[in-house]
């Protein structure tokens, strides 16, 4: 079985997300929410339109695998990865009802809009969850970092992806 570079992309953020924030605390998401989450956003949509049939099936159980993987590498981040676990999964619904409503847009219109609601969603459970409390300037911080990083990772993989060509 051969695994799309999505997966591993997908998986390798939220990894790597994952972990720093286990690591460093709150602060530190503000930086990987625009790096890994915004790359995350913007291959969660790519992955949208790949795989057609058992969507939801397929996403939940890519966000499962990365949570998974970041508690065999750090047992103490258990707790990161169920706030991610739980945070993906909702920011998944928003994102993709609203990128199935933007589905006769072009690419980067669908992908971007769609993860304004994902990016909300996200940031606003992940933080709290993970934590323990609501914390509105990392919400904040958060929200336009994945908003932002989403636009340009979305960019330069349409610029130079064949895939997009």
């Amino acid at each position: 079985m051969k695994i799309h570079p999505y997966v591993i992309i997908f998986l390798s953020a939220i990894v790597a997300a994952n972990l720093l924030a286990s690591y460093f605390g709150p602060t530190i998401t503000i930086y990987t929410a625009f790096f890994f989450i915004g790359l995350d956003l913007f291959v969660r949509d790519t992955l949208h339109d790949l795989w057609k049939e058992k969507l939801p099936q397929k996403m939940f159980l890519l966000v499962l695998a990365g949570s998974l993987i970041t508690v065999a590498l750090n047992i103490n981040a258990g707790p990161i990865a169920l706030a991610s676990t739980l945070a993906f999964a909702v920011a998944f619904i928003g994102d993709g009802l609203v990128y199935h409503f933007l589905k006769e847009r072009m690419f980067l219109l669908r992908s971007n809009g769609s993860n304004v609601v994902g990016s909300l969603l996200d940031s606003i459970i992940f933080p709290t969850v993970a934590f323990g409390m609501l914390m509105p300037e990392i919400v904040a911080g958060q929200f336009l970092a994945k908003v932002l990083g989403g636009a340009v990772w979305s960019v330069l993989f349409v610029k130079y992806s064949k895939r997009f060509a």
